[in-house]
Order: structure tokens, then sequence, then C-alpha cells
């Protein structure tokens, strides 16, 4: 499959990529807002949500890949396999 060009991904994905990252400035606000909002400072998911955006600020490609990782467990060998229902 052959990427779009730069211009055309821009012009088909923009308005979708704006509504999204307005939506996460939304969330990051309401959390700000909340009574004891500086004590989620240390929260590991505000961690997580800090170095994804930090992610989205760097150029250098793979972003989703990259993003995805921040919020995914580390494998583990000795994960045990579900057994089918």
């Amino acid at each position: 499959m052959t990427p779009l060009a730069a211009r055309q991904a821009l012009d088909s994905y923009f308005l979708e990529a704006r509504c999204k990252i307005l939506e996460v400035a939304a969330v990051l606000d309401r959390i700000d807002r909340g009574r004891d909002a500086a004590a989620l400072a240390e929260d590991s998911r505000m961690k997580q949500l800090r170095q994804a955006l930090e992610i989205l600020h760097d150029e250098s490609g793979g972003r989703a890949e990259r993003i995805q990782r921040v919020f995914s467990l580390e494998y583990e060998p000795a994960w045990e396999r579900p057994e089918p229902r």
C-alpha cells in the first residue's frame, strides 16, 4: 500500500486530529480543575499522559508505536496463557 502524500494526509486528517487534541486538552483541564489536582503529580497515569504528550511533540517519527509502548506492560515470559472458555 502506498502512503498518502503529506499534503493529502494533512487535508484528510487535520480536523480529526484537531478534535482529538482538543479532547485531550479538555480532559487535562478537568483534571487540573479537580479538587486535590496537585496530589496527582506523582500518579503513574499522569506521568504516562505527560510522556505521551512529549512523544507527540517529537518529530522523529514512530509516534504511535512509542505512545502505545508508554501505555503497555512489558512482556513477561512467565505470563500464563489464558485457557479458552
